[in-house]
């Protein structure tokens, strides 16, 4: 009954007009941002050569395609707006479920959209000076370790976030066809950097390809630089901080559950969501793993490890054609972080459409507009991520007394790293739990290699968040913090509701 209901709920307010070209476009376009162009820098730091490099990125790739196995039974079982947060609902409790969407909206999902909308900014003052982080419309104002400012770089990726918003409230079809454009564009865009990478760029004297590929204490390595003040050495060193470098690769393929959140939307979800799931992601995969490789044929490693800002991509294409191959990489990744930040928008505002149709949300975020989209929920999403563009952390370095200013939804992601990883692991054990408590549910899909594959996507998962907890408890400690403030928050709603969670 319960099903039933919540099935004449979804079709009163969203209709379902997305088919299995415009889902899987979701999948590549929420995972294909910036993070495929930068965080490899970090993670060759980490591992400390070029066969751990791979290995983290391919390690990364099978946990998200053993998730994507596992997440297609569940959102074909219950292809709800709201995705994921349905999934826990209903194999925890609303409780959890709710946990879950107050910690996308407090920070991952809008702390996600304003690091994007930053690195489309950052980019686009390759080619408009003007654009700077340091160019300021209004001064930073200190509030102790932190201040409030508003550059020319926040500028832009704030006005990015409310075109975007207001483009998604013009109804389904209007960001359809956004995400479908940019997403071809910035998927041919990877898959040359792929091409370009290995045809031109494998030389035979390559320093990546002449590096120890699989001892990082022969290229220099040090345990002790790649993390400092690290205590451990040798072997148990070199496999901790390995753990610690696929969260830059994992959480560049993240976003990939983004097309749950759009579940009721999507036509014959039975076939087309696991096609959009499980081949959106391979897709990823794959060309990840393969740009990895061309940044290796045409780096030696120690470039990799040192690139301005962190930009691989722009290194590359810079080593190979100079300035010209660098602005072609600069407005490839425009191009990418347009279309991934409107799929993150489309897709999140979902989630808390679905909250508040269950009262746990604010009431006027359960409603639609006139083109049937949740505009309520999509206008809050942005003015909330548009507030965490704003505030900035201070640094002061203690000999010159420099001052330099970070941004605040980083602070608060490197936070959530770890609570984002015990939500994943609960969603794959749902499977479980949910073929224990319901196993008469209709299930169009069931996951392949069950419960071989759950069982592979939760002890690598359950590794990596131990690890993480090891290496940094004190911030994995913040992310449990920032989760755990959705408590007091859920009693309030609760409270407050007049009709009743799925309990």
């Amino acid at each position: 009954m319960h099903d039933e209901v919540l099935n004449q709920r979804d079709q009163s307010g969203l209709v379902r007009a997305l088919g299995s070209v415009d889902a899987t476009m979701i999948v590549i376009g929420s995972m294909i941002g910036s993070g495929i162009f930068i965080v490899s820098a970090e993670s060759s730091r980490l591992s400390g050569a070029p066969g751990w490099l791979l290995l983290a990125w391919a390690l990364a790739g099978l946990l998200t395609i053993t998730g994507a196995l596992c997440c297609s039974e569940l959102a074909t079982m219950m292809p709800r707006a709201g995705g994921v947060y349905v999934f826990l609902r209903e194999a925890y409790g609303s409780s959890i479920g709710f946990l879950y969407g107050w910690t996308l909206f407090l920070v991952v999902q809008t702390g996600t959209i304003a690091a994007v909308a930053i690195a489309f900014a950052k980019f686009l003052g390759v080619f408009a000076t003007a654009v700077s982080p340091e160019n300021y419309l209004v001064r930073p104002v200190s509030l102790g370790n932190y201040a409030i400012s508003l550059s020319t770089e926040q500028f832009v990726a704030i006005a990015l976030i409310s075109l975007l918003t207001w483009t998604n409230t013009r109804g389904l079809e209007v960001g359809k066809i956004v995400q479908n454009t940019f997403t071809f564009t910035k998927t041919a865009a990877l898959a040359a950097v792929v091409v370009i990478g290995l045809w031109l760029g494998w030389k035979a004297e390559s320093a990546a390809r002449s590096a120890a590929w699989w001892d990082p204490w022969a290229n220099g390595w040090q345990p002790q630089e790649a993390q400092p003040g690290f205590a451990v050495t040798g072997a148990v060193a070199l496999a901790l901080l390995f753990g610690r470098s696929m969260v830059g690769p994992l959480f560049a393929q993240t976003a990939w559950t983004n097309v749950t959140f759009i579940g009721s939307e999507v036509r014959d979800p039975g076939r087309n969501l696991v096609r959009a799931l499980v081949g959106g992601c391979a897709i990823v995969v794959a060309l990840y793993l393969l740009a990895n490789v061309a940044y290796l044929a045409v780096l030696p490693f120690p470039e990799i490890q040192r690139a301005p800002q962190n930009r691989v991509a722009v290194a590359m294409m810079d080593a190979l054609f100079g300035r010209p191959g660098a602005m072609c990489m600069a407005a490839a990744i425009m191009i990418s972080t347009f279309g991934c930040n409107n799929g993150l928008i489309l897709a999140g505002a979902r989630v808390y459409y679905a909250m508040a149709r269950d009262g746990l949300f604010f009431r006027k975020i359960a409603t639609t507009n006139r083109f049937r989209v949740p505009a309520a929920a999509l206008v809050a999403q942005g003015i909330w991520t548009g507030l965490l563009v704003l505030p900035r952390t201070v640094t002061t370095n203690s000999a010159t007394q420099q001052v330099t200013y970070g941004n605040v939804y980083n602070q608060l992601l490197e936070y959530i790293v770890s609570a984002d990883l015990v939500f994943y692991l609960l969603m794959v054990v749902a499977v479980i739990v949910l073929r224990r408590n319901k196993p008469d549910a209709e299930r169009p899909y069931r996951t392949w290699g069950y419960p071989v594959v759950p069982i592979i996507s939760i002890v690598l998962s359950a590794l990596l968040t131990i690890d993480l907890a090891w290496l940094a408890p004190a911030t994995s400690g913040i992310g449990i913090l920032i989760v755990l403030t959705g408590v007091p928050a859920f009693f309030v709603w609760r409270q407050a509701s007049h009709q009743t969670p799925a309990d």
